[in-house]
């Protein structure tokens, strides 16, 4: 390419009425035309002066592009011989790189029309398994707003509290709270934790047996890590959560599902003949349909754990919000052999952006845990975790759990009575008296997910039930509706809209007039 052809090549391609800067552009294009050996190795390149002077731009924005260009190894310069391109890449290693058809593609981001690349580039370069996570991924983009599931009411956080307690800590600036968190996480944490949960949970542990971890999900990620090997068996109930799913499968583990009754998870013969290496279970409140482990039920799965040496992961989400009675103890307090890994977070307590959870392990393996979460995740928030244990043990935690578990109790009747009033009798409350959300279970035969589509379409989010089930295809159809954040005098609107969505989506699929017969499992 001449040095006018390349001139002119470049001058078409400068946008001088885009926001990104000239030296910019100018960079990455001669970038794109040395890549694509437009410009080939040992090809000169125009002087500062001359190039300048045919874009109409400042030398000194031609200088600072080549200056750039050669600290990146993309030409190389010499005084009084000029500028060059430079012969980095050997041509037999060139030859195998795959060169768009039309290279103009390549600079079609410069113009911002990254939607002409191929669509599929991005899957092609993961793994299997982490592309079977991004298609089956369950993570929404919207994370608030009637009835997304699973999320709290932040806009009643004591923010004054949590501002003041913050304020405190930075006046008295400690050098040990702005660096790497030891292993386990802040003792003032731990020793707060343990507290509560011994009095609020029946939990048997003490401070040093509390690992600190950003929430559930790396919760999970350690205790797997740690006690299994790729390839060994988990079980998990089915329906369960699929976000801790999809830790499991990437994590090489062979989750196996482990269907549900009114008692909790319920193993077959055939499944008890065959010991898994870890169970994951959420005793006090199934996720998502909400029943209770019953006591036998949890006696039964500890004693088999004891005698096949099985792990139990217990998650205790969302225990705090139990509307009917006291809340119910661990499961992790009845186990007398040391089996049972507790994990919990305050992503629901208080607000899910704090990103604080823990683990409670049998003390044999809290110097383990503690010494791999500082190796694997290189903790720190200590500033973080100082307020959240002064937090408790000022009693602003207890007292902030009870004004919510008020408020979410009539957030929850109110859905059911809006319920009520738009299908009559044929909504049924089924299930725990617990949790932020409900299921409701659709006619026989809707699509659920095709109910989703049509509620978001209404700026309603709900999440479909089949989702949650190992095979999703035989998995009833369901809604997920949180209540938890959506304020009093929004509900019944809210709803009648998303009931609008459920009568339309029935009437598609099954071809018929009638209302749709629908139960209610509070869970």
């Amino acid at each position: 390419m001449s040095s006018s052809v390349l001139s002119d090549w470049l001058a078409q391609r400068l946008d001088r009425s885009s926001s990104q800067p000239l030296y910019r552009q100018l960079q990455r294009l001669l970038q794109s035309a040395i890549l694509l050996k437009e410009l080939p190795a040992g090809a000169r390149v125009p002087s500062s002066r001359l190039l300048a002077e045919e874009l109409g731009l400042a030398r000194n924005t031609v200088i600072q592009v080549y200056e750039q260009l050669a600290i990146e190894g993309y030409v190389t310069s010499t005084t009084g011989r000029g500028t060059f391109v430079a012969n980095s890449t050997p041509e037999e290693f060139t030859e195998t790189i795959r060169v768009p058809r039309e290279k103009d593609e390549l600079f079609a981001e410069l113009r911002g029309e990254e939607e002409k690349l191929s669509s599929n580039s991005g899957q092609l370069a993961l793994s299997r398994r982490g592309a079977r996570l991004v298609s089956e991924a369950g993570v929404s983009k919207r994370q608030l707003g009637a009835f997304m599931p699973g999320v709290p009411d932040v806009t009643h956080f004591p923010a004054r509290v949590w501002t003041r307690l913050h304020n405190k800590y930075w006046r008295r600036l400690r050098p040990d709270l702005l660096t790497y968190a030891p292993g386990g996480g802040l003792a003032q944490l731990r020793h707060a934790l343990a507290d509560y949960l011994r009095t609020s949970r029946s939990v048997r542990c003490s401070p040093e047996q509390i690992i600190i971890t950003t929430g559930i999900h790396q919760s999970v990620d350690l205790a797997v890590r740690l006690l299994s090997d790729p390839g060994d068996v988990i079980w998990t109930e089915d329906p369960c959560y699929w976000g801790l799913r999809s830790v499991l499968q990437v994590s090489g583990l062979e989750p196996r599902p482990i269907a549900v009754d009114e008692e909790g998870i319920s193993p077959s013969l055939m499944d008890l003949a065959h010991p898994p290496k870890l169970i994951l279970v959420t005793p006090s409140h199934q996720y998502p349909l909400g029943m209770v482990m019953s006591l036998s039920r949890r006696r039964m799965l500890l004693e088999y754990a004891r005698k096949n040496q099985c792990w139990i992961i217990e998650d205790d989400y969302d225990s705090e919000f139990r509307y009917t009675g006291k809340p119910l103890a661990s499961l992790q307090g009845l186990d007398g052999a040391g089996r049972v890994i507790y994990v919990g977070s305050f992503g629901k307590t208080l607000f899910p952006g704090l990103r604080v959870g823990y683990l409670v392990v049998p003390e044999e393996l809290a110097e383990s845990f503690a010494t791999a979460s500082a190796e694997l995740y290189r903790e720190g928030q200590l500033l973080q975790q100082a307020v959240l244990a002064e937090f408790i043990t000022e009693g602003h935690f207890t007292s902030h759990i009870r004004k919510m578990r008020a408020m979410y109790r009539q957030r929850r009747e109110i859905l059911l009575d809006a319920a009520a009033c738009r299908y009559g009798d044929t909504i049924q409350a089924v299930g725990s008296d617990a949790g932020l959300h409900l299921v409701l279970q659709l006619p026989h035969g809707s699509d659920d997910r095709r109910t989703v589509a049509a509620a978001l379409e209404r700026n309603i989010v709900v999440r479909a039930l089949s989702g949650y089930y190992s095979d999703p295809s035989r998995g009833p159809g369901g809604l997920l509706l949180g209540y938890a954040c959506v304020p009093d005098e929004e509900i019944p609107v809210a709803f009648n809209t998303l009931a609008d969505a459920i009568d339309e989506t029935t009437v598609r699929v099954n071809d018929r007039q009638d209302v749709p017969r629908i139960k209610a499992y509070v869970a």
